[in-house]
């Protein structure tokens, strides 16, 4: 019997071998909140056998099996926990070409990381990579590596499918209900709203595509290829992986490789709270509030007035307590009201399925709001800039949150009433815990759903592609058949007119001569 089991073993595990693959994870954003969901999904591949090298900016703390740090960190300027007011408010009026440069163009130039030269220059070869996830944001000269290698490449959206990857992914994108990334407009506009959608989609499609266009000059020098536009490169993405989900984003039609998988980072698993605030929220018999702006944004670097009339806000709902996270306590505001707790960071899981947490003071995050609905916990935005203000607005309609519009907005008047409607009107608790099913009944929860995918398109490549990325806009949206059905009506209508122009003349020509000739004779005989 031990000899069966063993032999069963090793049948096993030569089993797993065989179908696991290499896998270059590219992540080079510095960014927090994204790395959230890439995270999740390279170390659960990693758990399943499969041998993932990383390349980012946030190696593991605790070493895992099959799973190899390739860390940029240290070559870029930190930016977890370190944005303050002045910078979060800067980006509050949308620029593409500021976008691009900063979150795109400025991360291409980590070409010149010995580590990813390395890449380039020495990728492994026993094994060789079967193929590359990277994240679809704003620096698509990463994508030059599946050429390079030869291999299919997943890309990862970590908001709503972007307006600019549905053109060269052939993506279906109807402006007339599907609206545009930061329009905060819902799926039932107007016909004003629906020309501004439509101008400002295409708009900002183009106006990516040329921006993000002058990165081909380092993929040029870097890999060797001679590529005529950057969107060339889209070609070879085989899978689309969005954080999205019909019951949070809206109806979109969807491309057979473009996937859902809102809430692939969601887990009940995580760092429990510290005694401390464990002892806070047990106690907190009245209620708690939690405050935080997420990954990046200090509280604190905010103007003391503002401060002031949050202060005098949080005072007003006393019993009900406040967990307020603060990077640097030391240049907070003092007078911090007594029902208050501070800390530099919270378990955000743990805190937000607490059973005294009523209210969740957010900015407005796509994988925040994801984990306050996942809790049935209702929102009060304060949106700061990027897509926070549309997800705002989106819950807003779907009545789990209400908004203080911008940061500039916040009175203590303004607060207080909002807080007090979260806290006293029951009907949010309720539709936010009825969007929290919504969200989560699936035949298959977000994160198997992925590395399905991701193993799928590793065994068959490009097979899930639309053939649409093979034609031209004009031919992708029929406008040369319809130009041709248009000229060939015109064109029938015209040999109509002419031919029935000829019947009459033909036809009623000899009569109306004759009858000059008739009233020609008698004038005639009258003279």
């Amino acid at each position: 019997m031990k000899m069966l089991l063993s032999v069963l073993f090793v049948i096993l595990a030569f089993d797993q071998i065989a179908s696991s693959y290499r896998i270059l994870g590219l992540f080079p954003l510095n960014g927090k909140s994204h790395w959230n969901m890439q995270e999740v999904l390279m170390k659960e591949l990693a758990r399943r056998g499969h041998q993932v090298d990383v390349v980012s900016h946030f190696p593991l703390k605790k070493p895992i099996p099959n799973y190899k740090d390739i860390s940029l960190k240290g070559s870029v300027p930190e930016v977890t926990n370190n944005m303050t007011a002045t910078q979060a408010l800067s980006f509050s009026t949308p620029s593409m070409a500021a976008l691009v440069q900063m979150v795109g163009s400025n991360t291409c130039t980590l070409f010149n990381h010995p580590k990813i030269q390395e890449l380039i220059k020495n990728p492994p070869k026993d094994p060789p990579y079967d193929i590359v996830i990277l994240e679809m944001f704003a620096s698509p000269c990463y994508m030059a590596f599946g050429r390079h290698l030869k291999v299919p490449m997943v890309g990862t959206v970590a908001s709503v499918f972007h307006d600019w990857l549905s053109e060269v992914s052939a993506n279906p994108m109807n402006p007339s209900y599907i609206p545009n990334m930061f329009s905060g407009y819902s799926q039932h506009m107007s016909f004003k709203e629906r020309l501004t959608n439509f101008l400002v989609t295409h708009y900002l499609s183009w106006e990516f595509h040329y921006y993000t266009n002058k990165q081909l000059k380092l993929v040029n020098e870097h890999f060797g290829m001679n590529l005529p536009h950057i969107k060339d490169l889209y070609n070879d993405i085989s899978l689309y992986l969005v954080n999205s989900h019909h019951s949070l984003n809206g109806i979109r039609p969807m491309t057979t490789n473009v996937i859902e998988v809102g809430g692939l980072h969601l887990s009940d698993e995580g760092d429990p709270p510290s005694p401390e605030v464990q002892k806070w929220l047990d106690e907190s018999k009245d209620g708690c509030i939690y405050f935080s702006f997420g990954s990046m944004v200090r509280i604190e670097t905010f103007p003391k007035e503002l401060l002031q009339q949050i202060y005098l806000s949080f005072e007003k709902i006393a019993p009900v307590r406040v967990l307020m996270k603060i990077v640097k306590k030391e240049e907070l505001l003092p007078g911090l009201p007594k029902n208050v707790m501070t800390q530099s960071w919270f378990p955000q899981i743990a805190v937000l399925k607490h059973k005294n947490i009523r209210a969740f003071i957010t900015h407005g995050g796509l994988h925040s709001t994801q984990e306050t609905i996942y809790y049935g916990v209702p929102m009060i935005g304060i949106p700061l800039f990027g897509d926070q203000r549309v997800n705002i607005k989106n819950y807003i309609n779907k009545k789990v949150a209400i908004s203080l519009n911008s940061i500039n907005d916040v009175t203590e008047e303004k607060l207080t009433s909002a807080l007090n409607n979260i806290l006293k009107d029951s009907s949010y608790r309720e539709n936010v815990q009825k969007l929290s099913k919504l969200f989560f009944d699936r035949p298959m929860n977000a994160l198997d759903t992925a590395i399905f995918w991701v193993e799928y398109v590793a065994k068959f490549r490009n097979v899930l592609q639309s053939p649409g990325i093979k034609l031209n806009w004009w031919q992708r949206n029929l406008v040369d058949v319809y130009a041709f059905i248009f000229t060939v009506i015109i064109t029938v209508l015209y040999i109509a007119l002419f031919i029935f122009r000829k019947l009459k003349k033909l036809l009623f020509g000899s009569r109306t001569c004759a009858k000059k000739d008739n009233i020609a004779m008698k004038s005639k005989k009258n003279k």
